[in-house]
């Protein structure tokens, strides 16, 4: 009686259809785990944008503010004897020295490496050690 099962069973099998079989099933895994890191990575943007309306409306508030108080330094230092002018002079190039300090500051911490979803790159690390092991 004829099996149903085109395959013949592991054991009468060929070295290259094991082989071949092995490839299919790396290249599957592969497959998931990239579809994986998409996933993971749909995640963390869209968390990002939730953050966005909430650090847009705090960032203009606080705009507002530090313009309040330059002003506010300005005046101080026009009180103190110092021509206006100059006062508001001062304090726009010390300001604009903080704030160069600041935005550098932020480029050194912003990393692509933060970026990257860790728990695919590590799975892959593995599924790629697990396929070496099964090819030698």
């Amino acid at each position: 009686m004829p099996s149903d099962n085109p395959r013949p069973p592991e054991r009468d099998r060929s070295v290259t259809d094991l082989f071949g079989s092995a490839i299919g099933q790396i290249s599957t895994l592969f497959r998931k785990e990239v579809q994986l890191a998409r996933a993971e990575m749909g995640e963390k943007l869209g968390e990002a944008a939730g953050a966005v309306t909430p650090l847009a409306a705090g960032g203009g508030l606080l705009v507002g503010a530090l313009i309040l108080l330059l002003f506010a330094l300005a005046s101080l230092l026009v009180h103190f004897g110092v021509p206006t002018g100059w006062a508001q002079l001062i304090v726009g190039v010390v300001a604009a020295i903080g704030g160069y300090v600041l935005i550098r500051s932020g480029l050194a911490q912003l990393k692509t490496s933060n970026l990257v979803p860790s728990r695919t790159t590590e799975q892959l690390s593995r599924d790629a050690q697990v396929a070496k092991e099964q090819v030698r």
